[in-house]
């Protein structure tokens, strides 16, 4: 059973619905045709993020993604550092005399 996507505007309609009618969250599921919980997800996401919410599948929220590039950049560093250790250690042993 594939499972169904719903793309950002029709979550932050679903989720303006709610907000501004008044109705159940049972009843705007059932009007929409999808699971209570699957609204009640989308609800709390917004509360959390507000429009930033729903970035879409593969991107980013701003905020976890300032997250990820640093921890890409920190990967980066380490191994930079990592390679120059070895590099160090190869270069400052004595050398051999024949």
């Amino acid at each position: 059973m594939s499972q169904t996507r719903y793309d950002r505007e029709f979550k932050l309609n679903a989720v303006k619905l709610y907000r501004e009618s008044g109705r159940t969250q049972e009843d705007i599921a059932i009007s929409l045709g999808i699971a209570k919980a699957t609204l009640n997800g989308w609800i709390k996401e917004y509360k959390e993020h507000g429009e930033q919410s729903f970035p879409g599948s593969g991107k980013l929220k701003p905020c976890n993604e300032e997250l990820y590039n640093l921890r890409k950049k920190l990967a980066q560093v380490t191994q930079e550092r990592d390679i120059l250790k070895k590099a160090m250690a190869i270069f400052s042993r004595p050398k051999k005399r024949d």
